[in-house]
């Protein structure tokens, strides 16, 4: 028997336990993780919250996205991964746990240059910007404006379009200016007047913009600012976007998935940090029966950069 978290009702952080379960065999194309870190990802507390329904069939709920760790076992027709590699994974359903069974494929090499921590907080948040800036169709010399720049996905957008050749401009609270500028892109301030700012910031045309905050002023300042709908992508904002006819992305309703896109990004990812253009900023890290601190500080906003936890 291993420790996970689970949400053993709908709520806040105070459903969150620590339990045992059996991790189980590995099966035909999969491998048993013996996982070093897990990514803490928005969408692990709106399991719980209600945002997905309340559904007490589906209770106690297994938590987690993403993991990285080290494989103790193949399941059959398992032929590019062997005992003791070291991997990261994403798509991995309950990944806050100390043993985790994922779908080989889903699985790439953790290259020895990269902590577990940040290895463990790369693949959500990245295919999820990686998706963002390829459907806007950033580039060499695009002007980009990017909502929530010092948020745990916010702060690829940034790198990755940076790393396409873009000019970067981020809203941020004034508390995270420097980190953004860190970041390599032009802080300004979301409140009243947020257009007028971006503008000056710009100094020209704005070509694109990406909402990882999903609200209305960002979504309408977008529209405000960049000639092309098609060139405006949200993750967060979905009724808006829809409404404003931009692109919208992710697992709201209505969204573009990006299926092929983020399962295309993972080795894509780990090459960008490989190269030294991404790097995961890790807000703080926390044991895994802290899981509900963690969630706390994210619920609250507190977080800049991914936060990880570990066994």
């Amino acid at each position: 028997m291993v420790h996970a978290v689970v949400a053993t009702a709908y709520g806040g952080p105070e459903v969150l336990s620590l339990i045992d379960v059996d991790p189980g065999a590995p099966g035909p194309g999969q491998v048993l993780l013996a996982v070093h870190a897990a990514g803490v990802n928005p969408t692990d507390w709106k399991t719980y919250t209600g945002a997905y329904g309340t559904d007490a069939a589906r209770l106690p709920l297994r938590l987690g996205s993403e993991a990285a760790g080290t494989v103790l076992a193949i399941g059959p027709d398992v032929d590019d991964v062997s005992v003791g590699d070291e991997v990261i994974a994403y798509r991995a359903p309950g990944a806050y746990a100390e043993q985790l069974i994922v779908r080989a494929a889903n699985t790439v090499p953790k290259p020895p240059s990269l902590s577990w921590e940040k290895a463990g907080g790369l693949l959500l948040a990245g295919s999820t910007a990686m998706h963002a800036v390829t459907a806007t169709r950033v580039g060499t010399g695009d002007t980009v404006l990017v909502h929530g720049a010092s948020g745990g996905v916010g702060s690829m957008v940034v790198q990755i379009a940076r790393s396409r050749g873009a000019r970067v401009i981020g809203t941020a609270g004034r508390a995270n200016h420097e980190y953004v500028m860190d970041l390599g892109a032009t802080p300004v301030v979301y409140g009243p007047g947020l257009a007028d700012r971006v503008r000056a910031a710009a100094g020209g045309v704005v070509d694109a913009a990406i909402d990882t905050v999903g609200t209305n002023e960002a979504l309408d300042v977008s529209v405000a600012v960049v000639h092309d709908r098609k060139r405006i992508a949200t993750i967060a904002g979905f009724a808006h976007g829809a409404a404003l006819q931009v692109q919208v992305l992710g697992n709201g309703p209505g969204a573009d998935p990006g299926t092929e896109i983020r399962n295309a990004a993972r080795r894509k990812l780990v090459d960008l940090v490989v190269a030294g253009r991404l790097d995961v900023r890790i807000a703080a890290t926390y044991r895994l029966a802290d899981a509900a601190r963690a969630h706390r500080a994210g619920l609250a906003g507190q977080a800049n950069g991914k936060m990880i936890l570990l066994p």
